[in-house]
């Protein structure tokens, strides 16, 4: 099957009857020689944008952009240009590891007592007083590009990438059935807080004309979005922080309560990082340093290296029991450690000392379950993940979100940009480790994880999910470095999730309906509050990953659980 077919065949299972297995979306060009790149994304319109790229000599970076640009306009359940990013990037000329943080900080205006004297206990979140931190994605293209440019031989400008994004924006997508469904949840009335986003001028305008949500295959268009990318591709990045563009954004955050200031936008900028890693097995785990989670990811992994995990078994009760125990360990002391390290002294490297690993992995109790400190957060969250790896063996990892589906659900007028309420996941007590101060980024869920061999890249992947992304990323990375699964069996196979999410506020140890009743009987018996989902279920997060082999040859491999696609060439 060639590429154009592929992708229409994605378009319509995308758009049709639901999820389905083993909907795993994958297509090469079928040549001769191995496959030597490949783009996976959540949606199929993004992985395409990607994949153009790719065939025009652009690099994964830069291929990584135009994705993430097209999620930002055809899953704005997901991300959005309001939202935040991190990329991990390994440049294969230099053979180095580079971490890009593009999230947002907290406003200049933006403080404990703002909430105190509102009678909140809380931060909300939705509304103007949840969008509190300047999205960063756009800082981050801004830097991407620019060392795509001095270091990776990059030719695309910023307005080459953005076409595609700009031309569905304008022109219009069909509503897939995930979209489709997101958007009937959130228009719920009900007294939580968190639906009925119709009560937002600007999202009724765009997800709920006529007093109804959208369906699956009707068309979505978003002129003012199309507008405000058409800005970047013309004015370039810094329009969105301090041009025409950010002064409609805080204009139109203060007319409904927002505590935004211009200075706030004209301050943001991404920034490197340098990337944590670990030992796993005969790779090396590698993803960002807080203000992001991916400390917890590296840790898990950790723990998880300490046991044999073939003596375990693929998918029986200990492996999904030792997993969720080095989850629970982990996120401890995510609770305790995990922010912006401007508002943090501690030595995060030491938390992934071997000694400190092996210590966590001592302590997990085998014939029962642990109490450690749950988090008193709930860091659920609508996230993408998307991965590229190019001809030149350059690699990216990148994940970028606006907290919950549909962010704050604030539109400022005439920009089409939805903006991110990340900033409710700070806490307005003084003592915690993520406390609301202004100026200040907040702990992050997102985090792009990759593994590397031999100083290279070997395994290219991730996931969106809130707390499930570090549970997921462990699975698969074991899945393909201890069982030898290929990417689309790893990521298919059937998954866990300890914890709070989507909105659901229990601690159960979610299984899918695929995993062996005798596995959850076991659990259960080992003290696990056990819960089965469906089969192939959202919940779980939409995953995707690469594999690239010695000889270079890569294979790819989209979640079944998404809209997805993964490309070759």
């Amino acid at each position: 099957m060639n590429r154009r077919s592929f992708i229409k065949s994605a378009a319509l299972a995308a758009t049709g009857a639901g999820l389905c297995a083993p909907k795993v979306l994958e297509a090469s060009e079928g040549k001769k020689t191995a496959p030597k790149a490949a783009i996976t994304t959540p949606h199929y319109l993004a992985t395409e944008a990607g994949y153009r790229v790719l065939e025009k000599g652009g690099n994964a970076l830069e291929a990584i952009v135009a994705a993430g640009a097209v999620l930002a306009v055809v899953y704005p359940q997901m991300c959005t240009l309001g939202g935040d990013s991190f990329y991990l990037v390994y440049n294969a000329a230099k053979g180095e590891l580079k971490g890009i943080n593009a999230s947002g900080r907290s406003g200049e205006k933006v403080s404990r007592k703002v909430y105190e004297e509102k009678r909140l206990s809380a931060i909300p979140s939705r509304g103007p007083l949840a969008a509190i931190t300047v999205p960063g994605i756009v800082s981050g293209w801004d830097l991407a590009l620019e060392y795509s440019s001095l270091a990776m031989k990059g030719t695309f400008s910023l307005a080459g990438l953005l076409e595609d994004a700009r031309r569905h924006a304008e022109e219009g997508f069909p509503i897939t059935k995930s979209l489709s469904d997101w958007i009937a949840e959130d228009t719920k009335v009900d007294d939580t807080g968190r639906h009925n986003l119709q009560r937002f001028q600007g999202f009724a305008k765009i997800f709920y004309p006529d007093g109804r949500p959208l369906r699956p295959m009707e068309t979505l268009r978003q002129p003012e979005l199309a507008k405000s990318l058409a800005l970047l591709a013309n004015e370039g990045p810094r329009v969105f922080y301090e041009g025409s563009l950010a002064k409609a954004l805080v204009k139109g955050l203060a007319d409904v309560g927002g505590l935004l200031t211009d200075r706030d936008f004209a301050s943001q900028r991404a920034f490197f990082v340098e990337p944590l890693r670990t030992p796993y097995r005969d790779c090396v785990a590698c993803n960002l340093p807080p203000n992001c989670q991916g400390l917890s990811s590296l840790q898990i992994l950790g723990i998880f290296n300490c046991f044999d995990a073939k003596k375990l078994g693929e998918g029986t009760a200990a492996f999904y029991h030792v997993l969720t125990e080095a989850v629970k360990r982990a996120f401890a002391d995510r609770e305790c450690y995990v922010t912006d390290p401007a508002f943090s002294k501690t030595d995060y490297a030491s938390l992934l000392a071997p000694d400190y690993l092996a210590s966590m992995a001592r302590s997990l109790p085998m014939n029962g379950v642990g109490n450690y400190l749950l988090p008193s957060l709930s860091p659920q969250g609508d996230t993408v993940w998307l991965g590229c790896v190019d001809k030149a063996g350059n690699a990216v990892s990148y994940i970028q979100s606006i907290y919950h589906d549909f962010g704050s659900g604030i539109i400022p007028e005439g920009t089409g940009v939805i903006l991110q309420n990340r900033g409710s996941f700070f806490s307005l007590d003084e003592k915690h480790a993520n406390a609301l101060e202004p100026m200040k980024r907040t702990m992050h869920t997102l985090n792009p994880p990759m593994l590397l061999k031999d100083g290279k890249p070997y395994l290219v992947y991730g996931t969106m999910g809130g707390d499930g992304q570090p549970q997921t990323q462990a699975v698969i990375a074991s899945r393909v470095v201890d069982f030898g699964m290929s990417p689309k069996d790893a990521v298919a196979a059937p998954r866990f999730l300890y914890g709070r999410t989507w909105g659901d506020n229990s601690t159960t140890l979610k299984l899918e309906g695929r995993v062996r009743p005798e596995v959850g009987k076991r659990l259960a018996e080992l003290g696990h509050s056990v819960e089965y989902l469906d089969n192939f279920t959202e919940t779980m997060g939409h995953a995707g990953a690469i594999v690239v082999k010695e000889d270079r040859s890569v294979e790819a491999a989209t979640d079944p659980r998404s809209d997805g696609l993964a490309l070759t060439l």
